[in-house]
């Protein structure tokens, strides 16, 4: 029974796929859903929206450090190769960054809760904004690791195996 905990697949993965992208395709799209909803809600006069962006804020906030972790694993199964390294390192950078980024404006969007929920000052928003261009650049170098550098892929698996890739 232990030899299936200690096996890695076809992926280098103890488990079927990566479960990595799964949770930050879920954080991504919460905090993408959260900063249209204080969009929406900030030029329609919605307010009842500003409370759906809180909740999607605070699970997004939980989230990203389960997300980070499953990164960290399946980043240390993956065995980059020198040419992805750079890439994953930067992705470790911002994905660790990001988690403070998140804590930080869900801290801030508690503190505008609890003072005006029917209010969101424009300086909020432009925090979002922000934080959306940086959750853009971090898919861009996700998507780099897989599918440039195809980390995890079976053929770039094979290859660190046989030898071919360092």
């Amino acid at each position: 029974m232990l030899e299936y905990f200690t096996s890695l697949n076809d992926h280098n993965l103890p488990y079927p796929d990566t479960i990595h992208p799964i949770l930050v395709h879920f954080v991504i799209a919460m905090v993408l859903f959260a900063f249209a909803c204080d969009v929406i809600g900030y030029f329609t006069g919605n307010t009842r929206l500003f409370e759906v962006s809180w909740w999607n804020m605070l699970v997004a906030t939980i989230a990203i450090f389960v997300a980070i972790i499953f990164g960290q694993f399946e980043a240390g199964l993956a065995q980059p190769y020198t040419l992805a390294k750079s890439a994953l390192n930067l992705h470790t950078l911002i994905g660790w960054s990001l988690s403070g980024i998140i804590t930080a404006i869900t801290a801030w969007r508690y503190v505008i809760r609890t003072r005006n929920p029917q209010k969101l000052p424009i300086y909020y928003l432009g925090a979002g904004l922000v934080l959306i261009v940086i959750v853009g650049l971090q898919v861009y170098l996700g998507d780099q690791l897989v599918w440039v550098y195809g980390l995890h892929t079976v053929p770039v698996v094979e290859a660190l195996k046989d030898g071919v890739l360092r």
